[in-house]
Order: C-alpha cells, then sequence, then structure tokens
C-alpha cells in the first residue's frame, strides 16, 4: 500500500508557471509507474502525465510543451513543472500510482490516488 499527498497548488496567472509534488509514503516508490490527472469542475477526471521507472515519460496531447514530469526516487517524490499555464489548465490535480512496469493513461489502471490539489490560472 502507498499512500500519496499533492502539494504546490495555488492561483497563478495566465503564462504563468507551477510546480507540483507528490509525495509517497512506504519503501517501494521506486517500482511504481506514477501519473498525473486532473478534473475540472463538472467535467470527468482526465490524464496528464505518466513516468515509468526508468523516467520514460508520455503527455496529454494539450500539454506537450509545457508540463515536465519527473521523479526523485530518493525522496519518494513525484513532480509536474507546468509553464505557460492556460485558464483552461484550472482544475484539481491528482497523482497516481500504478503497481507496473508500463505506463497508462487510464483512471482505472492506477491503484492508488491522491487528495488532490487545486490549480487556478487566471485570465
Amino acid at each position: 500500500q502507498v499512500q500519496l499527498v499533492e502539494s504546490g497548488g495555488g492561483l497563478v496567472q495566465a503564462g504563468g508557471s507551477l510546480r507540483l509534488s507528490c509525495v509517497a509514503s512506504g519503501r517501494t516508490f521506486g517500482t511504481y509507474v506514477m501519473g498525473w490527472f486532473r478534473q475540472a469542475p463538472g467535467k470527468e477526471r482526465t490524464f496528464v502525465a505518466a513516468i515509468n521507472l526508468i523516467g520514460s515519460t508520455i503527455y496529454a496531447d494539450f500539454v506537450k510543451g509545457r508540463f515536465t514530469i519527473s521523479r526523485d526516487n530518493a525522496k519518494n517524490t513525484l513532480y509536474l513543472q507546468m509553464n505557460s499555464l492556460k485558464p483552461e489548465d484550472t482544475a484539481v490535480y491528482y497523482c497516481a500510482a500504478r503497481a507496473s512496469r508500463s505506463t497508462a493513461v487510464t483512471i482505472s489502471d492506477y491503484e492508488h490516488w491522491g487528495q488532490g490539489t487545486q490549480v487556478t490560472v487566471s485570465s
């Protein structure tokens, strides 16, 4: 079992940047594929980015070139660097863990979830 706690959300103007963090409990962080998802008001939770055990990454098309996912296994921490933020990036951002070697983009493929952190981008 792994517990995930996100932080780093907040209010930022369009064009600004934020870095989200997700700290995982336990000693097995390095064995999990990690992902970021987001959920805007009134919308379904959607995939943002994922990173596998050796650092290979995948991104949703709408964040390519703007967001960067990374992990520090020594610190049990997952990051999401978000640049050039847009009002449509406003959402609650969740980190998730998957006990597998392969990345995935579907919510049901991730077994563990954090509580989320709010990101609000003003125009």
